[in-house]
């Protein structure tokens, strides 16, 4: 009898744990966006932000690009990309933090100009 009761009680503390664990984790992502309204293909597109970065050869006039990610540290997002002539644009947008979640969208306009729609929860 003691043996069972001291194996239901190993059990029952296992299981407290386990649900304790997976109840205290929680994944933070952002929905990120990337909209190239230059009239323009562009190449070399970067988005940066607080520990690391994503982005792609090439965006079509009118393309859209999604990309996933979760925020370690905090710091500003930046847009880096060349434009047709040549000429590396440069934009610096809204503060994030770690613990952000939700949706970012970033529009890229003519004459190198960059718009940020953030809706992120808690906000910036």
């Amino acid at each position: 009898m003691h043996a069972s009761r001291t194996v239901k009680n190993l059990c029952i503390a296992a299981a407290t744990v386990v649900a304790l664990f997976t109840a205290g984790c929680k994944s933070y992502w952002i929905e990120a966006t990337v909209e190239n309204h230059t009239g323009q293909p562009i190449q070399q597109l970067e988005v940066d932000y607080p520990t690391a970065s994503f982005g792609n050869n090439t965006l079509a006039s009118g393309a859209t690009m999604h990309y996933r990610f979760q925020i370690r540290g905090s710091g500003p997002v930046k847009v880096e990309y060349t434009s047709p002539d040549g000429t590396l644009r440069h934009a610096e947008g809204l503060h994030v933090f770690e613990h952000q979640q939700g949706q970012l969208t970033i529009r890229l306009e003519p004459q190198g100009k960059v718009e940020f729609v953030p809706n992120l929860q808690p906000a910036s």
